[in-house]
């Protein structure tokens, strides 16, 4: 194991603790066991790295990765038997969906060692709640997004603002911030294209964020739901042709015929697309917290994988309502509005540019306008950019 605490000692020594993720101080980290879990790229692990270097002893814990090839010859169980047999008592273990039976193998340390506390990351396509051995019970998912745009404002340009719940927005508290942004609209454009995912912002972004598109489409989901090489080639199929066609009611039979599978594939298709953080589908409010209401529409999951995924110039309209459903679904219920384009609670948003009208909200109460190219809110008119401040 020596050489796993040398991998362990160098990334802890690399961890920045400057900046860290809206999540950070929400986690509740006296939990025996739970999993960190979000899209590949949205900082699982720097996170839990900055936790460990600020919070434990390399005495008596231990961080390691499920694509390390120590694990090729040695088991997870075995690692962590010999981990605990020596004082250690928290164990951090990163992608753990690269791990075959991680499941069987969570369930068994948590019952075998109840001294033990054990942390997993792992790719969003991770269901805890369906895992084989019953983890619902034991492990706690907690889901990680991409960086918010108050939080790109702090990353890359030392701008530090408070975040803004939605009652907030609403009152135009983002009105008296923009003192402090300067110029918003400059950074709100760069932050569309190149500013979710917390890897950087430089020419290399867009190869980056191609890389992370390929290996979750034709790695990650065909090794959890046990697919072949092929069916990930026509996983990434279908996401480019969503790419080339959302925002849009997904029609089963097309699709289906588009990328030669059957018509009862493709739904199964689209939970794990969604599940891993490449798209996000729109639903019609039930009213129900049982029943999952039908999809109207199906988004990219955020605005940088729309520029990646159309060669950097995607419909302006979408990228506005992609970005305000990506930001609000983090901490509200977004559904489709009757009248608008969204609805959160009782609440109804039509999402448009400068010239946009209040025509599709009229007679409507509790109904804003939500324009893109303004920077002050008045009356019922928000700027899309002030959205961005809610996580």
């Amino acid at each position: 194991m020596e050489a796993l605490y040398q991998i362990f000692e160098d990334r802890l020594r690399k961890t920045p603790l400057g900046f860290k993720r809206y999540l950070y101080p929400a986690v509740d980290w006296s939990r025996r066991l739970f999993g960190l879990i979000g899209a590949r790229g949205v900082g699982k692990t720097t996170l839990v790295l900055q936790h460990i270097k600020e919070n434990h002893s390399l005495s008596d814990t231990l961080y390691v990765s499920m694509d390390d090839l120590y694990f090729a010859n040695h088991t997870l169980y075995e690692t962590a038997d010999q981990f605990h047999k020596n004082g250690g008592k928290y164990l951090f273990v990163d992608e753990i969906h690269k791990y075959p039976e991680w499941s069987r193998t969570l369930k068994n340390l948590y019952d075998g060692y109840p001294e033990l506390q054990v942390v997993f990351t792992g790719s969003s396509v991770l269901d805890i709640l369906k895992g084989s051995a019953d983890l619902s019970r034991r492990a706690l998912p907690i889901y990680l997004q991409g960086l918010s745009f108050r939080e790109y404002l702090q990353l890359f340009h030392s701008i530090t603002l408070p975040a803004l719940p939605l009652e907030d927005i609403l009152a135009h508290k983002a009105n008296d911030l923009k003192q402090k942004v300067g110029f918003p609209l400059k950074y709100f454009k760069a932050y569309l294209q190149k500013g979710y995912y917390p890897f950087g912002n430089g020419d290399d972004y867009m190869a980056h964020l191609r890389q992370i598109i390929a290996q979750t489409m034709e790695s990650d989901i065909p090794a959890y739901a046990n697919m072949n090489v092929a069916t990930g080639r026509k996983l990434l199929k279908l996401l480019t042709i969503i790419a080339e066609s959302v925002p849009f009611k997904p029609n089963f039979s097309n699709l289906a015929k588009l990328i030669g599978v059957s018509k009862n594939s493709i739904a199964g298709y689209f939970y794990y697309i969604e599940k891993a953080g490449m798209i996000a589908q729109l639903r019609e409010k039930t009213g129900n917290l049982l029943v999952v209401g039908k999809v109207e529409k199906v988004y990219l999951e955020n605005t940088n994988l729309a520029f990646c995924l159309s060669g950097g110039a995607p419909d302006v309209g979408n990228i506005r309502e992609t970005f305000f459903f990506n930001q609000m679904k983090v901490n509200n219920e977004v559904c489709r509005s009757e009248k608008g384009d969204f609805s959160i609670g009782n609440l109804t948003f039509e999402v448009g540019g400068k010239s946009k009208t209040q025509k599709q909200i009229e007679g409507l109460k509790n109904a804003f306008v939500v324009k893109d190219d303004i920077e002050y809110g008045y009356h019922n008119v928000l700027p899309l950019w002030a959205f961005g401040l809610s996580y």
